[in-house]
């Protein structure tokens, strides 16, 4: 039997990272993985959307080539060539996830891993044993009974970027990243995409003026948006597929070639062996404190397939403190408060830390400040004026409570306000801290200013 010191089972951003982080700190390690290194995020989620998103992007730019000051008169898309170049991009980073397993030398045990007690995983048939076992085997899309995919007419994300042919119309479930993301792509491709969402705002979680401007912006460009409504059944019988959509206003049937389910996920915690080893789960999530450790010594899990957001980013923050602890560093608990989201749709969508309404529901007495990027040279400049930041501080002592960004290539932005919160930095410090001109982030600053009524561009 071989034995290591970790165990990885799962290799996302999650497993992949947690593996090199411990093989760093000196521990042998090894990494279980089913089908492709870099899990669902690499090779059938965030990696590879973004390739598929460029690409729309790219076309959206020759569609106003005549605003830049070109002409250009003859141009078309090759749906299949953007599938496949969004393909070739997720194999490459999954080939860059092998090249670190190797240069760190993780040995890879391929097949599905079954956890067993006394810290062992059994791969096709052989035991491994490891002091310490870390479960990261993630999450998949979720299916709702009123909606069961098939894979070819209601179909999850993961045929979304590989279909083989682009539809005519669409219907996308759910408007969280997923949904969003790909009813922007698919548009933008030509596609009439209408949004069934079941609460009253798409993007539900994100703050309320952000919503408003992201449904502003999609209705635009054609997109159709019914919110309060809930699609109850499909009938894929016939050459398409009618969806029938519950309202306020009674029922309606929506008729389109695909439904993309969109409506959250699942995770993967089903015959890997929790039950076998006594590994506690509520609610479809592994139980674990602070540290990813599971009521069963040995055994640690991070990730989608425990309680906090599903994000990349999060999975590879929990795997790195998961197993720095295991060596005896000094480590905090991860600050869930903190955690930035970012949506890639056009316009994106950044945001940290309280929203408006969360803010009061939470007792704050708060400043509100915005700037909108109409306001904003390089957002002029650009071409790109939709949108805006909204910062949110705590009257009393400035600490700042929650930023908000919807616009052009926001995403590379709400670090600022990550790094700033994690530093408790107060809003006259954000404020009196010198923005490069002109630049999209120089709106935080003026969003600040506006909060503490010193804006000096609106």
């Amino acid at each position: 039997m071989s034995k290591y010191d970790v165990i990885v089972l799962g290799s996302g951003p999650g497993g992949y990272v947690t593996a090199i982080r411990a093989s760093q700190l000196g521990f042998k390690t090894a990494v279980v993985e089913k089908e492709s290194l870099g899990g669902v995020c690499l090779n059938w989620g965030c990696i590879p959307t973004k390739a598929l998103l460029k690409s729309a992007q790219v076309f959206e730019y020759l569609k106003h080539a005549g605003d830049y000051g070109f002409t250009v008169k003859d141009y078309d898309k090759d749906f299949s060539a953007v599938i496949k170049r969004s393909r070739n991009v997720a194999e490459s980073m999954s080939k860059g996830v092998q090249f670190l397993m190797k240069k760190n030398k993780i040995d890879v045990i391929e097949g599905f891993g079954k956890l067993k007690p006394g810290k062992k995983i059994e791969v096709n048939g052989t035991e491994y044993s490891a002091e310490h076992i870390i479960i990261a085997t993630g999450a998949r899309s979720r299916e709702l009974p009123s909606l069961p995919q098939d894979g070819k007419k209601v179909i999850g994300y993961r045929e979304a970027m590989s279909l083989p042919e682009q539809p005519k119309k669409m219907i996308v479930v759910g408007s969280g990243a997923i949904g969003v993301e790909f009813a922007y792509f698919y548009n933008s491709m030509g596609t009439e995409v209408t949004v069934v969402e079941y609460l009253p705002n798409i993007v539900p979680v994100e703050d309320e003026d952000v919503s408003k401007q992201l449904g502003r912006s999609f209705k635009k460009n054609g997109i159709k948006i019914m919110t309060s409504a809930e699609v109850t059944k499909v009938d894929t019988l016939g050459d398409g597929v009618k969806a029938t959509v519950k309202t306020k206003k009674g029922e309606e049937i929506l008729e389109a070639d695909v439904v993309l389910s969109a409506v959250g996920i699942k995770t993967n915690i089903e015959n890997i062996g929790l039950e076998d080893v006594g590994i506690a789960v509520d609610r479809d999530k592994i139980i674990v404190n602070d540290f990813y450790q599971t009521n069963i010594p040995g055994y640690y899990a991070i990730g989608d397939v425990t309680p906090g957001p599903a994000l990349a980013h999060v999975a590879s923050a929990e795997g790195i403190i998961c197993v720095e602890k295991i060596s005896g560093m000094h480590v905090d608990a991860l600050d869930y408060g903190n955690i930035p989201g970012c949506t890639y749709c056009t316009p994106e969508i950044a945001s940290v830390g309280y929203t408006e309404k969360k803010a009061k529901e939470a007792g704050y007495d708060i400043k509100v400040g915005k700037f909108p990027f109409s306001a904003s040279g390089k957002a002029k400049a650009g071409g790109n004026a939709d949108g805006f930041v909204k910062v949110i501080f705590d009257a009393k002592y400035g600490e700042w409570l929650g930023c908000h960004i919807i616009g052009a290539g926001v995403t590379d932005m709400i670090a600022e306000a990550v790094v700033a919160r994690k530093l408790e930095t107060t809003g006259h410090e954000i404020l009196k801290a010198v923005h490069p001109h002109p630049t999209m982030s120089e709106a935080v600053m003026e969003a600040v200013a506006d909060a503490y009524d010193e804006c000096i561009h609106i």
